[in-house]
C-alpha cells in the first residue's frame, strides 16, 4: 500500500482524516467496525444535530478546559464558522438557535451524512465496513478483521486511529482499543462517563412522584458561592441528567473521583434576589401549608417544591431566613455517575503526553490518533463534534504530510 494512507474507525474524526488525506491527492481507505459510518451522528441528529456553537472564540476554547491548549491548535484550521462553511459545500444551510448553538437548517442529520459519504466515495475513498481493527502484529502490520476472508494485514505509508470512546457502544464504539493500546506501551487514561447523569439518594416517595420531571428555570454551580449556569435538567428514579447536568459533568466527576463526593448547588429561583425571596418567606403564612405558601408568594411548585421538601433539613421550615437561602444555594449530593454506556460521550483515552503536536504517536511513528479516543472532553452544545471534526481534519493533513515529506 504504497503511499496509501489507512483509517480505522468512520466516525465524525475519521471521516473529516480520508477528507484531508484526498484532498492532499492522496489514495485512503477507511475501515469501520460497523456495518455502516457515522452512527453517532445520526443518533445525535434525533436531537437536531448541533454541530457547532457561535460563541466567541475565547469562550469557545476555553469550554474544553485543560485541553484547551492542545483543541485550540485543531480548532484554528476548522472553527465554527469554517464547519458552517464546510456544511454549506455539502448543500446543508446552517442556523443558530436562541442558545447560540448551529443547527443544521432542517435540524436533520442523514442528509448531511449522506452527502459527506457521497462525496468522499466520488473522491475516492474507499470504504470498508464491518472491518474490524485488530492491532499489530510482529511485524508492525494493521490486522482487520473481514466480515467473510479472514484476516487483513496491511502496511500503509500512514495510518490514522480515530476509534471512538466506549459511550453507546451499540453504536461501535466500545473502547476495545484500549488494551491493544496498552499492550503496544501507549499509555491510555481509563475511559469515563462525559456529559452524563448522576446518581442521588433519592427518599422512595421523591423518586417515584417525579421521574422525568423538568427542573426549570434552574441554576447550578460547583460550589455555594461559585459561579452558577443557569439552565434546566431532568430528575430520573436514579438521580438526574440533562444539559445543565452534563455542562458542569466533568468537574463533578472528578470531585467523585478524588474526594468520593460531589455536590451540586441549586438555585431554585435564579431571577428573584435572596433578599425578596427572604422577605417574601417572612409573611404571616396564615395558617397556609408550606406548598400552598411557596406557590403563592413565590411561585415555587411542582418539582421545583419537591426538591426544596426532599433536600431542605427539618429546621429550615421553621426558620424563613435558613428556608430562603436554601431556596438560592440547596445542595444535592451526587452519589456517582451514571455508567459509561449511557453518558453521551467519555473522557480519558489516549493521554496528550503520548502525542506530538501533530497527534502523532511518539511511540509509533506514522500512527496518528484522533477524536474522542484522545484524552480531552467537551461540553454538549456543538463543542465536542467541532473539535472531533477539527482533530480529523489535522490529523488527516498531518499523515499526508508525513507521506509526502520525501
Amino acid at each position: 500500500m504504497s503511499g496509501s494512507v489507512v483509517i480505522i474507525g468512520g466516525g465524525p474524526a475519521g471521516l473529516m482524516a480520508a477528507e484531508a488525506v484526498l484532498q492532499a491527492g492522496l489514495p485512503a481507505a477507511l475501515y469501520e467496525a460497523a456495518p455502516s459510518v457515522g452512527r453517532k451522528i445520526l443518533i445525535a441528529g434525533k436531537g437536531g444535530l448541533n454541530l457547532t456553537h457561535s460563541e466567541a472564540w475565547p469562550d469557545f476554547v476555553a469550554r474544553y478546559r485543560e485541553a484547551a491548549p492542545r483543541v485550540s491548535d485543531w480548532l484554528q484550521e476548522f472553527d465554527a464558522l469554517a464547519l458552517r462553511r464546510w456544511a454549506a459545500e455539502l448543500g446543508i444551510e446552517t442556523v443558530v438557535g436562541s442558545s447560540g448553538r448551529v443547527f443544521p437548517a432542517d435540524f436533520k442529520a442523514a442528509p448531511l451524512l449522506r452527502g459527506w459519504v457521497r462525496r468522499l466515495r466520488q473522491s475516492g475513498l474507499a470504504l470498508h465496513t464491518g472491518h474490524r481493527f485488530t492491532g499489530w502484529d510482529a511485524d508492525g502490520h494493521l490486522r482487520i478483521e473481514t466480515p467473510s476472508s479472514g484476516t487483513l494485514q496491511l502496511q500503509p505509508a500512514a495510518t490514522i486511529l480515530a476509534l471512538g470512546g466506549a459511550s453507546w457502544s451499540r453504536l461501535g464504539a466500545d473502547g476495545r482499543w484500549v488494551e491493544m493500546l496498552r499492550t503496544a506501551a501507549i499509555d491510555v487514561a481509563p475511559l469515563v462517563p462525559s456529559n452524563c447523569g448522576f446518581e442521588c439518594d433519592w427518599s422512595a416517595h421523591f423518586a417515584a412522584r417525579h421521574p422525568g420531571a423538568p427542573v426549570k428555570p434552574v441554576a447550578a454551580a460547583l460550589s455555594a458561592a461559585g459561579e452558577r449556569v443557569q439552565g434546566e435538567f431532568v430528575i430520573t428514579a436514579e438521580g438526574i441528567e440533562g444539559s445543565l447536568v452534563y455542562a458542569l459533568s466533568a468537574p463533578l466527576r472528578r470531585s467523585i473521583e478524588q474526594s468520593g463526593t460531589a455536590t451540586l448547588w441549586l438555585d431554585l429561583l435564579p431571577g428573584r434576589s435572596l433578599t425578596a425571596t427572604r422577605t417574601a418567606l417572612q409573611q404571616d403564612r396564615r395558617g397556609r401549608s408550606w406548598s400552598e405558601f411557596l406557590r403563592r408568594q413565590l411561585r415555587l411548585t411542582d418539582v421545583r417544591a419537591g426538591l426544596l421538601r426532599e433536600l431542605a433539613p427539618p429546621s429550615a421550615w421553621q426558620d424563613p431566613v435558613q428556608l430562603a437561602e436554601l431556596i438560592h444555594a440547596l445542595p444535592l449530593p451526587l452519589l456517582r455517575p451514571r455508567p459509561l454506556d449511557e453518558a453521551i460521550s467519555c473522557g480519558g483515552g489516549v493521554r496528550l503526553a503520548e502525542l506530538d503536536a501533530s497527534g502523532m504517536l511518539l511511540r509509533r511513528p506514522g500512527v496518528w490518533c484522533a477524536g474522542e479516543m484522545v484524552d480531552w472532553e467537551a461540553p454538549t452544545g456543538g463543542y465536542l463534534l467541532n473539535a472531533c471534526l477539527a482533530a480529523g481534519l489535522a490529523a488527516g493533513r498531518a499523515a499526508a504530510a508525513w507521506v509526502r515529506r520525501d
